[in-house]
């Protein structure tokens, strides 16, 4: 496996980040990215002409309904069970 990120890399990012790591943490990172930049160079190979660029992984569709103008719910109704209204709007405690 090709190195493409070397330590002092790693520990320049994770310095950006504010990350403190360990010995450990240092060298499992740095194979990690390692092994995540070469699977890119492998994804880099594929042959991609005449594909269509996607937005997505799947093809999504819209699922809101189309606009209808509906006779609304009757004001005298929609306030019926309110705990407290004035005829024309719910009453509230204030919250500031």
């Amino acid at each position: 496996m090709r190195e493409k990120i070397s330590e002092t890399e790693v520990l320049r990012v994770a310095d950006l980040a504010r990350l403190e790591l360990t010995e450990a943490e240092k060298t499992r990172m740095t194979e990690q990215m390692n092994q995540i930049l070469n699977y890119m160079e492998t994804l880099n190979e594929l042959e991609t002409e005449g594909i269509e660029p996607m937005t997505h992984a799947i093809q999504l569709q819209n699922v809101f309904r189309p606009d209808e103008i509906k006779e609304s719910l009757d004001r005298e109704l929609g306030l019926a069970n309110a705990p407290q209204s004035d005829g024309a709007n719910f009453i509230v405690p204030k919250v500031i």
